[in-house]
């Protein structure tokens, strides 16, 4: 079976539970993937900020921390949430660390960057904080580069929701 929307896959939380990501349809999802010593970690407040703005709306953050990026994801899944939540009072969902890319990149990745080519067509994540809007229907709408501050996405969070 080929995957067409993001109701196709499964994800794991901290604690290894497997979640039907079926489960989110009818919202408007942001797919980050994230890391706790990046020079983008910041964005984790402006990432909060629209989850409590769009919420009630619909709208939920979904965070894949990963450590593929320079190291900078070393922590394990209590650590993890630990710092989200003391530091950036996260509240949005976080869920169990993943490679984005290579032979061990989860399903869910390969299919987003399937959906949503970078650059020049590239297929790969490049950093941290590669973000990813997926409409009510679970279709990938357009994905935003790491530098692409949260707040930024506002406007197009709000056409689809």
């Amino acid at each position: 079976m080929t995957a067409r929307t993001i109701a196709d896959f499964t994800a794991k939380l901290p604690n290894g539970e497997e979640i039907d990501l079926a489960d989110k349809r009818g919202k408007v999802l942001l797919v980050v993937n994230t890391a706790s010593r990046c020079g983008f970690t910041p964005q984790y407040e402006g990432l909060e900020a629209l989850y409590r703005k769009y919420k009630d709306k619909g709208f939920e953050v979904v965070a894949f921390p990963s450590n593929q990026f320079g190291a900078q994801e070393p922590g394990n899944a209590e650590e993890i949430q630990n710092f989200c939540k003391l530091t950036y009072d996260v509240t949005f969902p976080l869920m169990a660390k993943v490679d984005v890319n290579g032979p061990g990149a989860t399903p869910l990745y390969d299919w987003l960057k399937q959906e949503a080519p970078g650059l020049m067509g590239s297929r790969s994540i490049k950093w941290n904080f590669t973000k990813f809007l997926i409409d009510r229907d679970g279709k990938v709408v357009r994905r935003y580069a790491p530098t692409d501050k949260p707040e930024s996405l506002a406007r197009d969070i709000e056409k689809l929701l």
